[in-house]
């Protein structure tokens, strides 16, 4: 049997085919654009979304040898997507990355909001997510609101069309509103931030149990598939891609080494202690993920590919190579988005910094010390998480060189997956056991997931950044005064 899982990405919708062995068997894309009316906007056509999923399922399907049995879907998380009563959009969708309730959450956390709400659940918040959003459009559009249904994610709107049926997978649920313990919404979380009114809109959850409905007859019209076919809703694309690269078990963990380094850790149960930070969200009936998506992933590399004049992150890689581990004293925090830093720590001060730079380091010392600044990034956000090894994926995970220095840094085994879209893979994992084909995620992984090669921590070199790792952090802690004082003087 074919199956075809779909990967609705903020940028880039993929439908992905895989014959009954898991193997890929055709990859469609689909371009769709971000629009920003204003500073700060993200914005997506919810309409021109659905157009490409469809476009792209049609491909696929053309070119697969036999019909496919299954439809899994996953898709771009967090953000508002508003329907009417009949489904249909009410404006375009406010996506993730949106800023422009900023200042509302600035408010929240003034008066000790975020840190309240994080013991509640997990999830620190942000100006993309629904919470904030659906604030911003109560005091800016409450005409919008009066007239939606039904506040959904990317995911939810996707599976409205296929299926006809209004939901939300608990992934989706998870942030900012989803009591992690009863995986149902927390009266005490939507009171928090003043949101009774706007309740009505939350969609109902699903978990591994309803995740399946079946194709509605308009859209296998439009897709030229039968009707009733199996769609499964499976978690959205931060979750999916950790199952998709085989992080399913308690302990292991999961980086996407891309324009966010997002750094997942599997856990029994959720954990609001420490510095919040990050989100939780669930991943399986029995499951959680500690998430931390940083503002620092491979754009640093590409900055720094570019201030050295080389013609690829391949040549930085290269040139990285070149220089022991510690780059003979030159460390970098890797901070560089204007925005600041969103995790393992949040503050929207934090800039980019190079410590112990002279006249005696060259351009492989500042090479090693920008991915070195990233690798420990990544410790920071596994630290404490008790993880036992981390798989990677994304378009950083193709250099050898990083991902031994991950290795080292973390003092983890690496491996990486053979799969291209880890995404769609754990989509069509999570449809597998949705529909009965296999019984748990675990086994699913097991069967499905193809590992790549494998790196192992160099004892010498993971010695060495264990104390490196110490500085820092100590570092960060000194410079953090530096970041306020910057930040009054800009204004």
């Amino acid at each position: 049997m074919t199956s075809v899982a779909i990967d609705a990405g903020t940028t880039a919708i993929k439908a992905v085919g895989y014959g009954d062995d898991g193997a890929e068997l055709v990859v469609a894309r689909r371009g769709v654009k971000v629009a920003r009316p204003r500073s700060g906007w993200a914005e997506q056509d919810m309409a021109q979304v659905w157009t490409g999923v469809a476009d792209a399922v049609r491909e696929v399907v053309a070119a697969l040898p036999e019909p496919p049995g299954m439809l899994a879907l996953t898709a771009q998380g967090d953000g508002c997507w508003l329907v009417d009563a009949a489904g249909e959009p009410t404006g375009p969708a406010v996506l993730w990355s949106d800023g422009r309730a900023a200042r509302i959450v600035d408010r929240w956390r003034d008066a000790g909001i975020l840190d309240e709400a994080f013991r509640g659940n997990g999830s620190f918040t942000f100006p993309g997510l629904a919470n904030a959003i659906l604030s911003w459009l109560a005091e800016h559009d409450p005409d919008r609101l009066s007239r939606s249904s039904a506040a959904l994610t990317c995911g939810g709107w996707v599976f409205s069309r296929l299926t006809g049926v209004t939901a939300a997978d608990e992934s989706d649920a998870s942030a900012p509103f989803l009591d992690p313990w009863t995986r149902a919404y927390s009266p005490r979380l939507i009171a928090m931030f003043g949101l009774e009114e706007q309740a009505r809109l939350l969609p109902d959850v699903v978990g591994d149990d309803r995740r399946a409905a079946g194709l509605h007859p308009r859209a296998a019209a439009e897709l030229g598939l039968p009707a009733g076919l199996p769609v499964v809703m499976a978690p959205y694309d931060v979750a999916a891609t950790a199952i998709g690269a085989g992080a399913v078990a308690t302990g292991s963990a999961c980086t996407i080494l891309g324009t966010t380094l997002c750094t997942e850790v599997v856990r029994d149960e959720a954990d609001t202690s420490g510095e919040p930070a990050g989100l939780t969200v669930a991943l399986d009936a029995s499951h959680v993920l500690r998430v931390y998506p940083t503002l620092a992933g491979t754009e640093v590399i590409d900055w720094a590919t570019t201030m050295l004049d080389l013609t690829s992150p391949e040549a930085l890689g290269d040139l990285a190579d070149l220089v022991a581990p510690g780059a003979d004293g030159l460390l970098f925090h890797p901070y560089l988005s204007p925005a600041g830093e969103r995790a393992p720590f949040l503050d929207t001060n934090a800039r980019g910094t190079f410590w112990g730079l002279s006249l005696e380091h060259d351009r492989e010392h500042l090479a090693r010390a920008v991915f070195e600044g990233l690798s420990l990034t990544i410790r920071d956000c596994v630290s404490g998480a008790a993880a036992t090894e981390l798989r990677l994926c994304g378009g950083g995970a193709n250099s050898d060189v990083w991902c031994q220095m991950i290795a080292d840094v973390t003092g983890l085994p690496v491996a990486r997956t053979e799969d291209s879209e880890v995404g769609a893979k754990g989509a069509f994992l999570s449809g597998l056991v949705a529909t009965g084909a296999e019984p748990d995620l675990a086994a699913a992984a097991r069967e499905y997931v193809r590992e790549g090669r494998r790196f192992d921590p160099e004892p010498e070199a993971a010695e060495r950044y264990t104390r490196l790792y110490e500085e820092f952090l100590d570092l960060r802690a000194i410079a953090r005064s530096g970041w306020r004082r910057q930040a009054a003087s800009r204004g």
